[in-house]
């Protein structure tokens, strides 16, 4: 098993990129949504259409994304074991759980304004929007520069 996988290693690296790509759009644009969310009038036709477009990016963007990114991760690991003693991957790893944790709490906050909230301030989403793009940051110098 693991002589196919690593016959197939770099397209497997290809398509778990996508799902990172497709992943971290959808993380960059939700919180944007809730900004627009929380501008428009409450029980408004603005709003409905916010809570549609917000649910759909979730479930059928970004679910998908980061299980595909965690099951083509594992099945890297599978192939190429080696690496889980490379300090880079250590840092990267923790980066992945943090803005997996973040994709959490944004599932949350969109079950919160489905539901009629308006959990968090305007300016909290407009702060913490940037946050997974930091968390890429750091892991895309760890995969590609490797420094540790």
């Amino acid at each position: 098993m693991t002589d196919f996988l690593l016959s197939i290693y770099l397209w497997l690296k290809a398509v778990h990129l996508l799902a990172v790509i497709a992943w971290m759009a959808g993380m960059m644009y939700l919180p944007r949504l809730f900004i627009y969310h929380h501008q428009a009038e409450k029980g408004g036709e603005a709003e409905k259409h916010f809570v549609t477009m917000e649910r759909r990016l979730m479930k059928g963007i970004m679910n998908p994304s980061i299980a595909a990114v965690w099951i083509l991760g594992i099945v890297m690991l599978a192939a190429n074991p080696s690496i889980l003693s490379a300090g880079w991957f250590h840092v990267k790893l923790l980066f992945v759980f943090a803005i997996s944790g973040v994709h959490g709490f944004y599932s949350s906050a969109r079950r919160k304004f489905e539901a009629g909230e308006r959990p968090r301030s305007e300016k909290f989403w407009r702060i913490i929007n940037e946050a997974p793009f930091l968390g890429l940051i750091v892991v895309v110098i760890m995969v590609i520069v490797k420094p540790f």
